[in-house]
C-alpha cells in the first residue's frame, strides 16, 4: 500500500458550473478519484482527469446510490490506497450537505483532508433570481434552514417560532413537499400571510425556474408550475426587489439549449459563450485530434524549419501538436526564428502566443481562403512555405499558396477522427430537445451526422449556425438546412450572432 493520501471537500456550487472557486476546480482536475453528488453540476465531471474514477454518490429523497456511511467508508479507503480524492458536493460541504459528518469521519480514521467552500444555493440561487437575501432598508439579516427533519429526531429541530421572530429572510433548503406547512407555521408564529415568497427550482443553472407569490399562496403557485424538488424557498420583502434587478432569466439565451459539437479541447470557449448568455449548452465533441501514427515526416519537418521562408498553421490544433511533438525532440519557440509565421484565425494566433510566438500574418477574414488572400497582398510572394494541418485538412491553404508560385510542403500534425463515443449524447440531446445546433467545421457536420444514423430531422428543428461558407456547403449538401453564417469567422463572432438572432425574437 503506498503512503495515504487527501481528501478534499470540494462545494461545486447550487448549478452554473462557473461557480466553483479556482482552488475547487484544481483539486477537481488534479484528483485520482472523483466522489459526486446528485446536485453536483454533471458539466464539471469533465473537468476531470481523463484516468480519474468517478463514482455517484447520488443520494435523493427516498433513495441512495451510497449510505452516508458507505460515503464515508469509501472516501477513508481510496485515501488510504495512497489517491488523492476529490468529494464533489453540491453547493456548499458545509451547509446542509453533510460535509461535517464527512470530515468528522475522516479524522477518526486518521486520513488528511481540506474543505473548500463554496456557493451554496440559499444565496445562489436567490442571487441568479434577481433577489438580494439581504438589502439595505429592507431586510439585515438572513436566515437558512432546512425544510427537512433529522430523520431520528425525536421533536421538531428547527424552531420555526424564533424564526419567524427574526424580521429578516427566511432561505429554506431542502423543503419542496413540505412549503404549505412551512409557510402555515411562519403564519401561525406572526409573518403576515402576505409577505413575499419566491420559489426557485434549478437556481444559477439554464433550466432555471422562479415562482413569486406571497406565503398564503405560495404554495398552490408551486403546484400550478409543476416544480419539484431541488427548491430554494426565499421569504422576505427583497423579494420584491427581483421586479427591478432580475438578470439571469432576462439574458438572450436564458432556456435556450445549445448543441456544440466541437473537439472536446476547442469547445470551452463556444460552450463558455453561450453559457454566459444563459443558454444550457451541452457538449457533444464530434471530433477528436490525436496524434499520428507514424510521425516521421512531422519530425523531418521540425527539424529542418530553417529551408522554409514561411509557416502557416490552419488551426489551434495544429499549433497545439506541433508544440507537443516539438517537446519530444527538445525544441522550443526558437526553432521557429528563421521564419515567418501565418495564422488563420484568432484562435490560432492565441494558441501561438501561449507558446511564446507572434504571427506575422492574420488575415481579415479568418478563413483558408482570407489566409490566401492575405499572402497576395504582401508585397514579396514567399518562395517556400510549410502549412501545418490535420491529416483530412482542406487543400485551399496549399493550393492557392502553389497558385502565388510558392513552393509549398503540406505536413499533416495530427489526425482528426470521429468521436463515436458522442452518439449517445446527440441521440439524448435531439430527444430531449436542442434550440440551436453550432456547426465549427465540415468535419464536425460530417461527424454529428454520421453519429445520427444519417438522420438529420432533429438538427433541422433547430435553428442551425455554421461558421464560414464552407462549412455551411457541407451542411446543405448533408441535406441540413442553415439559418446563420456570422460575417467573421471566429467564435466571438459565431456567439454574437446567435444571441442577436434570439435578441431580435426571430
Amino acid at each position: 500500500m503506498s503512503s495515504i493520501g487527501t481528501v478534499r471537500l470540494v462545494g461545486a456550487g447550487p448549478g452554473d458550473p462557473g461557480l466553483i472557486t479556482v482552488r475547487g476546480l484544481e483539486a477537481l482536475r488534479n484528483a485520482d478519484v472523483v466522489v459526486y453528488d446528485r446536485l453536483s453540476p454533471a458539466s464539471l465531471l469533465t473537468r476531470a482527469d481523463a484516468d480519474a474514477e468517478l463514482i455517484s454518490a447520488a443520494k435523493s429523497p427516498g433513495s441512495a446510490a451510497l449510505t452516508q456511511a458507505e460515503i464515508n467508508e469509501l472516501l477513508i479507503d481510496r485515501a488510504r490506497h495512497g489517491h488523492k480524492v476529490c468529494r464533489l458536493k453540491g453547493g456548499d460541504p458545509f451547509v446542509f450537505g453533510r460535509g461535517g459528518e464527512e470530515a468528522a469521519a475522516l479524522r477518526d480514521a486518521g486520513v488528511p483532508f481540506e474543505v473548500i467552500p463554496g456557493v451554496t444555493s440559499a444565496i445562489g440561487a436567490a442571487a441568479y433570481a434577481g433577489i438580494p437575501v439581504t438589502h439595505r432598508g429592507i431586510a439585515s439579516s438572513v436566515t437558512i434552514v432546512t425544510g427537512s427533519e433529522y430523520p431520528r429526531a425525536k421533536r421538531m429541530s428547527v424552531d420555526w417560532g424564533g424564526i419567524a421572530q427574526t424580521n429578516g429572510t427566511i432561505v429554506v433548503l431542502m423543503g419542496a413537499t413540505k412549503i404549505g406547512e412551512i409557510a402555515n407555521v411562519l403564519i401561525a408564529n406572526g409573518r403576515s400571510d402576505e409577505e413575499p415568497a419566491a420559489a426557485i427550482r434549478h437556481g444559477t443553472s439554464p433550466a432555471q425556474i422562479t415562482v413569486v407569490g406571497t406565503l398564503a399562496n405560495i404554495e398552490s403557485r408551486v403546484v400550478e408550475a409543476g416544480l419539484t424538488a431541488p427548491l430554494a424557498l426565499v421569504i422576505g420583502d427583497v423579494v420584491k426587489m427581483r421586479d427591478r434587478i432580475s438578470w439571469f432569466d432576462t439574458l438572450p439565451l436564458f432556456g435556450k439549449r445549445a448543441l456544440v459539437t466541437r473537439a472536446r479541447s476547442q469547445a470551452s470557449r463556444l460552450a463558455g459563450g453561450l453559457s454566459a448568455l444563459g443558454a444550457e449548452v451541452v457538449e457533444c465533441p464530434v471530433i477528436k485530434s490525436v496524434p499520428l501514427d507514424d510521425i516521421s515526416e512531422l519530425d523531418s519537418v521540425l527539424l529542418g524549419l530553417n529551408r522554409f521562408d514561411w509557416v502557416a498553421f490552419a488551426s489551434p490544433n495544429g499549433v497545439n501538436q506541433v508544440f507537443d511533438r516539438m517537446q519530444n525532440l527538445r525544441k522550443d519557440a526558437r526553432t521557429f526564428s528563421a521564419n515567418l509565421i501565418a495564422a488563420v484565425g484568432p484562435a490560432t494566433v492565441e494558441a501561438l502566443k501561449s507558446q511564446g510566438i507572434v504571427a506575422d500574418l492574420i488575415p481579415d477574414t479568418f478563413s483558408a481562403e482570407g489566409l490566401v488572400a492575405a499572402f497576395r497582398s504582401i508585397e514579396v510572394t514567399p518562395k517556400s512555405a510549410v502549412v501545418f494541418r490535420s491529416d483530412i485538412g482542406r487543400e485551399t491553404l496549399p493550393r492557392g499558396l502553389r497558385q502565388l508560385g510558392t513552393k509549398v510542403t503540406e505536413v499533416a500534425a495530427y489526425r482528426t477522427m470521429a468521436a463515436e463515443d458522442s452518439a449517445q449524447i446527440a441521440f439524448q440531446a435531439f430527444e430531449e430537445g436542442v434550440d440551436v445546433t453550432t456547426f465549427t467545421s465540415s468535419s464536425t457536420v460530417r461527424n454529428l451526422v454520421g453519429l445520427l444514423d444519417g438522420d438529420v430531422t432533429g438538427i433541422n428543428n433547430s435553428y442551425v449556425a455554421c461558421m464560414g461558407p464552407v462549412t455551411a456547403q457541407t451542411a446543405n449538401e448533408s441535406g441540413i438546412r442553415v439559418d446563420l453564417i456570422p460575417e467573421e469567422q471566429s467564435i466571438p463572432a459565431m456567439i454574437s450572432a446567435v444571441a442577436k438572432h434570439y435578441t431580435r425574437g426571430d
